[in-house]
């Protein structure tokens, strides 16, 4: 398994340098820092603004491949991912982004994931009855829904709630104070963010369930005397949580991103926002840490993925 995980790891954090470095040409290309500022505003000191610029390593004048070889030497030798046009430190900034972002991407994404494998299984084992036709109606209707509908309805029904109850059950906006707080504030964000994962994993997993349930190999257990439960825990459902596995692995590097929504409607501050804030902000390098951080995302999914596949699926050896 160590050989296997070190060929994989490699591979990938090939695949990571390359994306990488083709984002910050490209960011470097097409963002100019210099935009930022009024050319016609004579109170600017634009020798000032230019300096600073190039301090950064970040001023258009200066050649893009130099710009690349300098960031490339700081960003392996002192992990340091340059700043911003403003002069803030990129380092320090995903830093902050993360940590918010990760309080409520854990939760949605957990919730979002069992919820989805869980009702998804029961459906399909209930398929064309009554339950098995309201759960997809109400997924599809789910699904079809944008993100910021679903937020601003968790809204209107947390205020009525609030009202009918007399207790401030649900807030709004912001992260909160305190662990109590804290929680409070997360509780319509996580679910605005675990519904739609829910509706979505759900009818993935219905549809794999279907599959497998009429496998040769589940009717042959059943008819050896196999009680359904254990059939279906035992065979079909392991087998339909293969191809689980990778969608999980591939939809975790957008928990982040894909939040940004989320995020605007709640007022939390995270790397959705940032991601958006970088490209409007013409921030080359928080943009190019934005890809870093969403590629490494995705390839430490593809490689649990992997991790999984290996350890359900009995038709896979590693060698």
């Amino acid at each position: 398994m160590l050989p296997y995980l070190a060929r994989r790891i490699a591979n990938y954090a090939l695949l990571l340098f390359i994306a990488t470095s083709l984002a910050y040409l490209m960011a470097s290309v097409s963002l100019d820092p210099t935009a930022l500022w009024n050319r016609e505003d004579p109170k600017l000191n634009w020798d000032a603004i230019n300096s600073s610029l190039m301090a950064y390593n970040i001023h258009p004048d200066m050649p893009v491949w130099g710009r690349y070889t300098t960031w490339l030497q700081q960003v392996l030798l002192h992990w340091d991912w340059g700043k911003t046009p403003k002069g803030e430190e990129v380092n320090a900034l995903i830093g902050i982004k993360v940590g918010v972002s990760l309080r409520l991407v854990i939760i949605g994404a957990l919730l979002g994931m069992v919820g989805g494998v869980a009702l998804g299984a029961w459906t399909a084992t209930r398929q064309y009855s009554l339950a098995d036709r309201a759960f997809s109606l109400a997924s599809m209707i789910v699904i079809s829904m944008p993100a910021m509908v679903i937020a601003i309805l968790l809204q209107v029904i947390a205020v009525r709630i609030n009202a009918a109850t007399g207790y401030q059950i649900f807030e709004f906006v912001g992260e909160g104070s305190g662990f109590a707080d804290r929680a409070q504030h997360l509780l319509l964000p996580t679910l605005s963010m675990s519904l739609g994962a829910v509706a979505s994993y759900s009818r993935f997993q219905r549809n794999l369930m279907l599959d497998t349930l009429g496998a040769d190999y589940v009717r042959t257990a059943r008819a050896k005397g196999l009680v359904k439960r254990a059939a279906v825990t035992r065979h079909a459902l392991r087998t339909a949580l293969i191809p689980m596995a990778t969608y999980f692995a591939f939809a975790l590097a957008t928990l982040f991103t894909g939040a940004a929504i989320t995020e605007r409607v709640y007022g939390w501050h995270g790397m959705g926002e940032y991601s958006i804030n970088a490209i409007s902000q013409m921030d080359i390098n928080g943009t190019v840490a934005v890809v870093a951080f969403t590629g490494t995302c995705t390839l430490a999914g593809a490689l649990l993925s992997d991790i999984f596949v290996a350890i359900v699926d009995p038709r896979v050896r590693v060698s």
